[in-house]
């Protein structure tokens, strides 16, 4: 939305609907930062992006994901949603939580893979066993290869709120593949 938009949009709310509010998202050129898969591991990439080394892709901003641990076959992320990511009844929309359950099955993939293999998500099964709040602190999704193998991978993840209740499970497939060789 423009700001244009933003503004006009505001001004003709009605007064009942209290004073908008905005989130002001910053991230680096993704591009660049995919540039950078090809050139090593799964594991050395991630682990990169953990240490600051390389930025994070824009969707961790989106979200307010961060990587918090990376290991071959293992990733724990961490995401504390917000108000912007309520659904009309009040709660944590499901597509944040299912973005966390993609990201940490699909970044458990990517630990195992070798310098010049990328993978893509193929399915994703979440199955939500509780509401998440917003008030409700931080979320930690760990994410685990069950099968890694050269062309399809099989990854679980679970999701935990602040006091350790698992809120969501997932299962995921994911289709493994060359990347195409860096441009010089």
């Amino acid at each position: 939305m423009s700001e244009t938009q933003e503004s006009d949009a505001s001004a003709s709310a009605p007064a009942a609907w209290g004073e908008p509010r905005t989130r002001e998202l910053t991230w680096y050129d993704p591009m660049q930062i995919a540039a950078q898969v090809p050139l090593m591991s799964g594991i050395e990439f991630l682990g990169q992006i953990r240490d600051g080394v390389l930025p994070p892709p824009p969707i961790t901003e989106h979200f307010g994901l961060d990587i918090v641990d990376v290991e071959e076959g293992r990733v724990t992320f961490t995401c504390t949603p917000d108000e912007s990511a309520y659904n009309p009844i009040g709660t944590v929309h499901g597509g944040v939580v299912c973005t966390l359950l993609d990201t940490v099955c699909g970044c458990a993939m990517q630990s195992v893979l070798p310098q010049g293999k990328g993978y893509t998500s193929v399915e994703i099964k979440v199955s939500y066993l509780k509401a998440v709040r917003g008030d409700g602190g931080a979320l930690t999704a760990e994410g685990t290869v069950t099968k890694a193998g050269s062309r399809v991978g099989f990854t679980e993840g679970v999701v935990r709120d602040a006091s350790g209740a698992v809120v969501a499970t997932a299962s995921s497939t994911l289709l493994v593949f060359d990347l195409p060789a860096p441009r010089v």
